[in-house]
């Protein structure tokens, strides 16, 4: 009973915020990276300079970014030798990204978020 009243206060989320944080910011290290590209959204990089920049671990970030730029968030492109990621052009897209950047404010948004993230590795 007390886990069913947890989880229905835990969805208590706007729908397309809650499948965005599900299907696209679900792991800790792109939420990371979902705030570094809102507050850089001109940064065209690689995998390793974008680890240190958030402080992240190379391999972990470069396989997060791919997986970002799969969902359609980021954009992954050849430069040279190199693949660099930057911020999608997609209006919604980046429309969504700024809502959920805004929402992370609220310490009951991050409480709900954090919940779904953490149950979402089990």
């Amino acid at each position: 009973m007390e886990h069913d009243l947890v989880g229905r206060l835990m969805t208590d989320m706007d729908p397309d915020m809650l499948a965005f944080l599900l299907t696209k910011v679900n792991s800790f290290v792109k939420w990371d990276l979902i705030r570094f590209f809102h507050d850089n959204p001109h940064t065209t990089d690689t995998a390793e300079n974008i680890a240190r920049y958030a402080g992240r671990n190379v391999e972990v970030t470069r396989s997060e970014l791919t997986q970002l730029a799969a969902a359609g968030v980021l954009s992954e492109s050849r430069l040279g030798d190199m693949v660099v990621y930057s911020l999608s052009t997609n209006p919604e897209i980046r429309d969504m990204i700024r809502r959920f950047v805004e929402a992370s404010d609220d310490r009951q948004f991050r409480v709900k978020a954090i919940y779904h993230i953490i149950r979402g590795m089990r």
